[in-house]
């Protein structure tokens, strides 16, 4: 069997030099139908290796359960990889930032607040050994030694900048080679001094992220790994975007000559993204350094290869620069004609409080609970209590995790919102039936706020006296189809939400589509029962990536659960993506 080791100052394939040129590609972010398009076309840019993520919490929504079906059968992907040719590099993390929903830690294991994050305490430990008993063997049969294509698997994920603690560190090391593992393990942090000193071990090779000062960085790399080959496990050629910012871009010719200079110093490379993909559904990330951020749907992050899998410039660009250094194939990707542009009239409606008692099951609380209390990690709760008149109705919370509707006998009051620190309202002098939807925006993804409850963090107080007797219902959208038996002809020309909106139209089956959101406030889209991902007028995101295997030929359905309302019952798709406005 081939053999991949580490030598004195390069990689070794069975014996020989070996530079590894990979490419990021998150399967969880891709429709399984789609990865052997983007895995081959990799290899037509240059790439020679594909590295993924592996996000734990995508896996393994409860504890004890293990998906790997469809989206999620990371042996299918790996699979692929090795058909095309490709070796393959896998990052479980357990944590993996990643710009994903709480850096890929599941809910279920920080609802504790006594488990110890990134850390050497048994309760979390425990958690991820079990993570890796059900993953390690798919990727250790996987390995080169053993006829598959993964040469190397990395430890943590840019733990010096969170932590220095060595003793989970050779937990975790442990952990992978009792698993099976027995490719080289690596870890990666900024090249800083500290971050490197602190996020790794002697027995853990070193690598560097960053996406410019190549020459200068790998300096700083080579001071801390003095053996061994140098690498750049992400070189960042663009960015992510979040709701109400602008789109991020880099220039072609800067990513382009940045890339050259890491390939002239004799280093390997990992391209992150060479195709980002999609946050689909609620898997979205977000940041928080003093206001909060939540990452859009899109993540194209400017990369190579569009979020739709189309050649961008830097494609092009990124290919002329690997042919200087490496065989790059002939072959080059076909070019796509533009998507289908007509509209689509939104006729079955049926507004939230008509639908409630069809998505869940109420939980009554003595005291005001947060999502997690009620094991509800993702997407949207309402809270429901009575309030009596008061010249005084001002109802606040401690925080408010991330969104909040505010409703006072389905009337709209206000809405609080996180990232401008809301957390009061003054209500109508009347008494009532309140409701609250709270929209967990996305769990932070880096930081000291990794694992932070969500929804609403107590206590209410309402004209100063605390608010007790709460009704919660965990807003259970996974199965959107329970509601078909509900939807009544829409009324006018507009939506008025909280509201579910459908519609139906014919495509062709295999196509990809571009869904337009100019005109409708905030909420959620499913294409024939999946989920595409949010949407907001704050932008910058306009348009929504429809999946060409999502659609059938024939009928297909289309459903919004807008959260504001729209002028106009109408989904429009049109011919091409609009990801928002640039500073270039």
């Amino acid at each position: 069997m081939p053999e991949f080791v580490i030598g004195e100052r390069d990689f070794l394939l069975d014996g020989a030099p070996f530079r590894i040129i990979s490419g990021a590609l998150h399967y969880f972010r891709v429709h399984p139908d789609l990865w052997a398009d983007r895995i081959h076309k990799a290899r037509l840019m240059g790439l020679n290796t594909i590295e993924t993520y592996v996000a734990w919490n995508e896996h393994s929504p409860k504890r004890g359960r293990f998906d790997t079906d469809g989206g999620l059968d990371l042996a299918r992907f790996l699979d692929l990889v090795a058909a095309e040719g490709l070796y393959a590099i896998v990052r479980p993390g357990p944590f993996i930032c990643a710009e994903w929903d709480n850096g890929g830690l599941p809910g279920w294991l920080l609802n504790d607040p006594a488990v110890g994050v990134r850390r050497n305490e048994p309760r979390y430990l425990e958690a991820v050994s079990e993570y890796l008993d059900a993953l390690l063997p798919i990727v250790a049969e996987r390995q080169i030694d053993r006829g598959g294509p993964v040469i190397l698997l990395q430890v943590e994920n840019e733990y010096g900048a969170y932590g220095s603690d060595k003793n989970y560190l050779s937990a975790l090391i442990e952990l992978n080679r009792l698993g099976g593992i027995t490719v080289p393990l690596t870890t990666i942090d900024q090249p800083t001094d500290q971050m490197l000193q602190d996020g790794s071990l002697p027995e853990l090779h070193k690598t560097g992220s960053f996406g410019s000062r190549a020459t200068e960085r790998l300096a700083t790399l080579r001071a801390h790994q003095t053996t061994g080959p140098l690498m750049c496990a992400e070189f960042w050629d663009g960015w992510f975007d979040h709701w109400g910012a602008r789109h991020h871009t880099t220039t072609t010719e800067d990513a382009a000559r940045e890339l050259d200079e890491l390939l002239a110093a004799g280093a390997s490379v990992n391209i992150y993204m060479f195709h980002g993909g999609t946050n689909f559904g609620f898997t979205n990330g977000a940041n928080d350094k003093g206001v909060f951020q939540p990452t859009v749907t899109s993540y194209d992050y400017d990369a190579p290869l569009t979020e739709s899998g189309e050649p961008g410039s830097k494609f092009w660009a990124f290919r002329d620069v690997i042919a200087r250094y490496a065989p790059v194939p002939e072959e080059i990707p076909s070019p796509s004609q533009p998507a289908p542009e007509f509209e689509v009239s939104l006729d079955g409606r049926i507004s939230l409080w008509d639908a409630v008692d069809s998505l869940g099951e109420w939980i009554d609380s003595d005291q005001l609970p947060t999502m997690d209390d009620v094991g509800h990690f993702r997407g949207f709760a309402l809270y429901r209590t009575w309030v009596e008149a008061t010249d005084d109705g001002v109802l606040s919370f401690e925080e408010v995790r991330d969104r909040a509707q505010v409703f006072l006998d389905e009337a709209p009051v206000a809405v609080l919102h996180r990232d401008h620190h809301d957390t009061a309202v003054s209500l109508p002098n009347r008494r009532g039936r309140l409701d609250i939807l709270v929209e967990d925006q996305g769990r932070v993804n880096y930081g000291p706020r990794i694992g932070e409850h969500k929804g609403l963090i107590g206590p209410a107080r309402l004209s100063g006296s605390e608010a007790s007797r709460w009704q919660t219902l965990p807003i259970d959208l996974e199965t959107i189809g329970v509601l078909d038996s509900l939807y009544t002809d829409a009324a006018g020309t507009s939506l008025q939400g909280p509201v579910f909106a459908r519609g139906y139209f014919q495509a062709a089956a295999g196509v990809d589509h571009f869904l337009s959101t100019a005109g409708w406030g905030k909420g959620q889209v499913w294409i024939n029962g999946f989920n595409l991902g949010r949407y907001w007028s704050r932008g910058p995101q306009a348009t929504m990536y429809v999946p060409g295997p999502l659609l059938t030929a024939g009928s297909n359905e289309i459903v919004v659960f807008e959260l504001n309302g729209a002028l106009e019952r109408v989904a429009r798709f049109v011919a091409a993506p609009d990801l928002g406005h640039t500073d270039y």
